[in-house]
């Protein structure tokens, strides 16, 4: 669950600390005050995408840290296999936004956004604003099917993807053989210019970089040539052995003097003897670079054809080995056509065959699921004032199967006894599709172990009655797991566990906003001032503080 969240510089948040705890957290506060700037900033931690403009006026970075404490093994051994390990139970999430760039971390260290976005759905299921509007879409009816039933549909949906996989194989195998005769004739004469002209070459791997090293060798040769000429000048007969020799003659001369001069002597004669060791090997050397210009030719020639080889064939020599024995398949191919096209056929058809069966086996799988999903709505739907309201989910069949399948389904309902199930998007009204939506959470959070759920404004369109049964559906899934969420409804701000009051005010010249935990009063004040509007009186108040007291008494039966 989320323990902290900081913000600063961000829109009209200066700087704030929220320590939220487990159950019902609720966020209050004006139209204005900055409550869904909070919930983007947990959006923004989470790696999702904001605009440079929300940093603060005159603030030169916006910084949002997000600290979780995570107790599920399965949750940690997931993380874990993603590179992001909680620290003693816990996973500190940081982003800091400037002008030019975002600087991500991850308990410390730096990560991608994209990295933060993998890992998001582990850790909180978020409800906007607008989500709920998504139901009328039958690609998100579909997909909310399949999390429902992710356990039982799993093997279902792996053996249609692995089947539709197989057909676009065979698809593409049987494309090969839709050409005419002509077309086939011409194709084969190519394949097999192609291949004379590869193993005509008699291309060998390695060849390439063993020529290039002797074709620099030779290219040099001349200039290599020329200065061991001149040093074998220097240091030979003619040059330095001369001047040594002389040297020698007259140590000779002198050395049987005095043996202090054996020494030198003996040196001397150790130069004697490294400078024609040296010169022996300058002209072995000099050998090694002699080539006639016939050789250079051949290997030259050599290099520039493979070279040709390779800008039609491959980058390297092992590329155009590889070429050389898929185009003698295609010959192989292209020469058994007939054969071959019937083979081709054939496997399409199975191919086709085999993912209408997995197709069929995953269409009545997700029936199964979609009745057993139909019900639990439907109840849920008791639970949040649709009084016998009726719920199904209708299915149709695509022509061309997906990958997913060959299934649309459609969410129906009937709101009121009597009336004919209809689409979803053809009779809901904003309220309506909120509740749903509320239901459907809390359906898929007992399927999931994400320990924190986020709602945005999930009271969009309902009051009264509707209301009251919208705040209790809230404190039974708060009773089980930690909910944050921001409302305008005193119904479910009475609800609270904890009460967080955001205001927005004027300092200086500048506008903020602010966030502070309430205490029993505070949390009865702001309940009187979502009940009361501009002016609370003590009527109001008492009404307030019996909104709270009867939400007690709730929560402990």
């Amino acid at each position: 669950m989320i323990t902290n969240l900081h913000v600063k510089n961000l829109a009209l948040i200066e700087e704030a600390d929220i320590s939220f705890r487990s159950g019902l957290n609720i966020l209050t506060g004006e139209t204005g005050a900055g409550k869904s700037i909070l919930m983007g900033s947990i959006d923004l931690a989470l790696g999702r995408k904001m605009s440079a403009d929300m940093i603060r006026s005159r603030a030169e970075y916006a910084l949002v840290e997000l600290v979780f404490e995570i107790s599920d093994p399965v949750i940690i051994k997931r993380l874990t296999e993603l590179g992001a390990e909680p620290e003693d139970g816990v996973l500190v999430l940081s982003r800091k936004i400037t002008e030019g760039r975002s600087l991500c971390r991850l308990n410390g260290e730096t990560c991608t956004a994209s990295r933060l976005r993998q890992i998001s759905p582990l850790l909180l299921d978020i409800h906007g604003q607008h989500d709920h509007q998504s139901l009328l879409y039958a690609e998100r009816q579909l997909a909310i099917l399949d999390a429902y039933g992710k356990d039982t549909l799993a093997p279902f949906l792996s053996e249609t993807e692995k089947a539709y996989d197989a057909l676009k194989r065979a698809e593409k195998e049987k494309k090969v053989y839709q050409v005419d005769e002509r077309e086939r004739q011409r194709e084969l004469a190519l394949l097999e210019f192609e291949i004379r002209e590869i193993e005509e070459s008699a291309v060998r791997p390695g060849e390439d970089e063993e020529l290039e090293t002797e074709y620099r060798r030779m290219s040099c040769s001349r200039t290599v040539l020329e200065a061991l000429q001149r040093i074998r000048n220097l240091t030979g007969d003619d040059g330095a052995g001369d001047a040594v020799g002389r040297a020698i003659r007259e140590m000779d001369g002198i050395v049987k003097l005095d043996t202090l001069l054996e020494g030198p002597a003996e040196t001397l004669f150790q130069i004697e003897d490294l400078l024609a060791d040296f010169n022996r090997d300058l002209a072995a050397c000099s050998e090694e670079f002699l080539y006639d210009r016939e050789t250079f030719a051949m290997t030259e020639n050599r290099l520039n054809r493979l070279n040709e080889l390779k800008a039609r064939y491959g980058r390297t020599l092992e590329d155009i080995l590889s070429y050389l024995e898929k185009q003698k398949e295609r010959r192989d191919q292209y020469e058994q056509f007939d054969e071959n096209r019937e083979k081709a056929e054939k496997a399409f058809r199975e191919a086709e065959e085999d993912l209408d069966r997995a197709a069929e086996k995953l269409t009545a799988a997700r029936k199964k699921i979609a009745a057993e999903l139909a019900e639990k709505i439907s109840a849920e739907l008791e639970d949040l004032n649709f009084l016998s309201a009726a719920f199904e989910i209708g299915f149709s069949g695509r022509m061309v199967c997906g990958r997913d399948g060959r299934d649309e389904i459609s969410f129906m309902i009937a709101p009121n006894p009597g009336e004919p199930l209809r689409p979803l998007s053809k009779i809901a009204s904003g309220g309506e599709l909120s509740r749903i939506m509320l239901a459907i959470k809390t359906l898929l959070a007992d399927k999931d172990s994400t320990e924190t759920l986020l709602f945005d404004e999930i009271d969009t369109g309902v009051s009264g009655r509707t209301a009251q049964k919208v705040a209790e559906k809230m404190m039974r899934i708060g009773g089980s797991r930690q909910v944050l969420c921001i409302t305008h409804l005193a119904q479910l701000a009475a609800m609270a566990d904890h009460h967080f009051l955001i205001t927005k005010g004027a300092e200086a010249g500048n506008t903020h906003t602010v966030i502070e935990e309430l205490n029993e009063e505070g949390s009865v004040e702001e309940l009187a001032r979502i009940l009361g509007g501009a002016e609370i009186t003590e009527a109001v108040r008492e009404n307030a503080a019996e909104m709270k007291a009867l939400a007690r008494k709730m929560k402990k039966e």
